[in-house]
């Protein structure tokens, strides 16, 4: 299996601006090559350029910009050129299955913030001073640089990445590993129903509140953002320290969220691995759950419209957004592969409006969001509850259908 692994580079004055070169002469490869791949559509011809053709040409690019394009790896700018290619893919295959597709876009330099090493050992080097008793990294062009290595690295390193995250520069490393040892059984089972106002709710009674941990650092983010928003739109380069310092405020108290958001995501996911062998959980369509919805017009006022809900289900949304489900999932498979434990997905349709009892769906079994009631039976529970048993027993039979 392969694992990943992010450590905090901590490089001198003279790395840091290296670093700053590199992404910057690899920002400007990738419009380079966007816009290459433009003009020979644009073209009367309608020709099409290819990675292939594309990285072809990166010896006299090295060659042509020896100060520049010359100074870095070239396995590290064909993966540059590479990324780009996904991109372009990614915008077709979009297009084919009738979807928004998002032109494939130029890069800003504070946009561009990663550069991939496919290969330990081929512009890079993981561990470059084993004699040394800190951790270093090498990157062509920039130097060895110290790495805060605060857990060690199982199996063999494959690629490296430099990624910078606002003043911050950190590695990332993947490596190969065998199939660790799974955990011992439990023989526990559990289905869980992800929510707004608990985090989720598990088919036990039990429940996870909700941090709200963007709500919570929201004035302190308004506050910085109104004053950023007092100095001018100026280029990068031409803003005064002042004005640095309030893009850095804005930046930390995002990452901030981020970092509590992604810690909470990791315990939770963490003690469900740990305490049930089986997991089931809904198939939630969260980028289709947080759009706007449609305008309404008003047919007897042209250039109007009707209201149609939009502040509540922006306030929703942003709820949703909050609880970061997308990324609690990523980390529980993630951590339920390493572990042994087997999670599935289920069809999240009337799982609150199902009794578990006898079964019968209405929506008027769940008279409250809070409260679900059946009115065939009379069966009563926490409606969460209710959704997350309904869950399990999906899960299971899904399992069940599944071939061995």
């Amino acid at each position: 299996m392969i694992r990943a692994y992010k450590f905090l580079m901590r490089p001198t004055a003279g790395q840091s601006i290296a670093l700053g070169e590199m992404l910057r002469d690899h920002c400007s490869l990738y419009n380079a090559a966007l816009q290459e791949r433009r003009d020979a559509y644009r073209h009367v011809s309608k020709s099409c350029v290819g990675y292939g053709q594309q990285s072809a040409q990166l010896k006299e690019i090295r060659a042509f910009d020896p100060e520049r394009q010359g100074r870095w790896s070239f396995s590290s700018q064909q993966a540059t050129l590479r990324r780009l290619d996904k991109a372009f893919a990614a915008f077709f295959r979009r297009v084919k299955a009738g979807e928004t597709p998002g032109y494939p876009r130029f890069r800003g330099v504070t946009w561009f913030d990663t550069v991939d090493f496919p290969k330990d050992g081929d512009g890079c080097r993981w561990n470059s001073t084993p004699n040394d008793p800190g951790t270093r990294v090498r990157f062509q062009g920039v130097g060895h640089v110290k790495v805060n290595q605060h857990r060690p690295v199982v199996g063999r390193v494959k690629t490296v990445s430099a990624k910078r995250e606002g003043k911050r520069w950190y590695v990332i490393l993947t490596a190969e590993q065998a199939a660790p040892e799974p955990l011992p059984r439990t023989g526990s089972a559990a289905g869980i129903d992800m929510g707004v106002v608990n985090f989720l709710a598990d088919s036990s009674g039990g429940f996870v509140p909700n941090p709200r941990h963007g709500r919570r650092g929201a004035a302190s983010l308004v506050a910085a953002q109104q004053a950023l928003a007092r100095f001018p739109r100026v280029r990068r380069d031409r803003r005064t320290r002042n004005h640095q310092r309030a893009v850095q405020r804005v930046a930390d108290l995002h990452r901030r969220v981020r970092r509590q958001r992604l810690d909470h995501a990791h315990k939770t996911a963490l003690d469900l691995v740990r305490e049930h062998d089986f997991i089931a959980h809904e198939d939630l369509k969260i980028c289709n759950m947080v759009k706007a919805p449609t305008p309404k017009p008003d047919p007897g006022t042209p250039g109007s419209f009707l209201a149609n809900g939009a502040a509540a289900k922006a306030g929703l949304n942003r709820s949703i957004s909050d609880a970061g489900w997308g990324v609690f999932l990523t980390i529980l498979h993630a951590k339920a592969e390493s572990a042994g434990r087997v999670v599935i997905a289920v069809d999240p349709r009337n799982t609150s409006l199902t009794c578990p009892g006898c079964g019968h769906v209405a929506r008027e079994n769940r008279p409250t969001q809070e409260n679900f009631h059946c009115v065939a039976c009379g069966h009563s529970a926490h409606a969460d509850t209710v959704g997350a048993l309904n869950v399990l027993r999906a899960g299971l039979a899904r399992r069940k259908a599944l071939p061995a």
